[in-house]
């Protein structure tokens, strides 16, 4: 039986063409749709065939890929990654707290829900801190608070936003790290790639998509048990889980849904796409 997949996207990055073009490779359907261009009738729960066998869902939007992923598993569609996956991974609050739950070493990390309660949170923490908003990507809006001064003038510009979302204030102690994280993808029960991502020049954030460089990481067992066990808290799937290196050991600061892979594309020689299109068939068999 010839087995079909489709790819939901709002946006063709690298990663999507890549797992397109392994989709080719191996000699598999799969059929690529643009959210932007769908209407789903959320009322009518037939299955819709369009959607072939399994849906990965890629989109840049996450609140358009949460959606869109619930509306198709109302339908009796398979989505890589599923809803309690994606929302959970998208939302930092409740994603630090799933992960601390289980024992998964993280950053200590306080909310509140005014300014106020916020600026009394960070006395009691101490400075320096982080600052950021629940749901977001590529380090927006991410800022270090440094000192009182700081961290009042922040805060009052979040408060000034109008977004209720940026007035939950989700602060983290600073970690005393090296100018890099780990960036680790993982698929299903298997790691297929961990990176270093190093700051760029005149920036401490690590992202790739600010111009970060990677490079190639040799994970230690002890390592590589602790970002299997946090894959494996959210849910499993196809998950970029990124760590901290402390004095005392890793932190997991982080497990994202729509994971980027271009960085560790470029440094290591796992095919990544290959493994989630073979991952997407083993979901179909199952």
């Amino acid at each position: 039986m010839v087995q079909t997949l489709s790819l939901l996207y709002d946006r063709i990055r690298v990663e999507e063409k890549e797992i397109i073009n392994a989709a080719q490779k191996k000699g598999v359907e799969l059929r690529p749709v643009d959210a932007k261009e769908l209407h789903l009738t959320i009322t009518d729960f037939s299955r819709d065939e369009g959607f072939g066998d399994i849906a990965i869902e890629r989109c840049v939007s996450h609140f358009r890929g949460i959606y869109i992923t619930s509306i198709l598993e109302n339908k009796g569609v398979t989505v890589i990654n599923p809803f309690s996956v994606a929302s959970l991974c998208g939302d930092k609050l409740l994603c630090s707290m799933k992960l601390a739950r289980a024992g998964i070493p993280t950053p200590k990390t306080v909310v509140a829900f005014t300014k106020e309660e916020a600026m009394k949170a960070l006395e009691e923490m101490g400075y320096p801190a982080v600052i950021k908003p629940v749901f977001g990507s590529w380090g927006r809006l991410i800022a270090p608070l440094k000192d009182r001064e700081t961290a009042q003038a922040l805060l009052e510009d979040r408060e000034e936003m109008g977004n209720p979302l940026y007035q939950i204030f989700y602060i983290q102690e600073m970690i005393e790290r090296p100018p890099r994280d780990i960036r680790t993808v993982v698929v299903g029960d298997q790691i297929a790639a961990s990176i270093y991502r190093y700051s760029a020049p005149d920036d401490w954030r690590t992202n790739i998509a600010r111009g970060g460089r990677a490079e190639i990481c040799n994970l230690t067992e002890d390592l590589r048990e602790v970002i299997l066990k946090a894959a494996e808290v959210v849910g499993t799937g196809v998950l970029g889980v990124d760590a901290m290196e402390t004095k005392d050991g890793i932190v997991v600061h982080e497990v994202n849904s729509t994971v980027e892979f271009k960085g560790a594309m470029s440094v290591s020689e796992a095919d990544i796409p290959g493994m989630i299109i073979d991952y997407a068939l083993q979901r179909v068999k199952k």
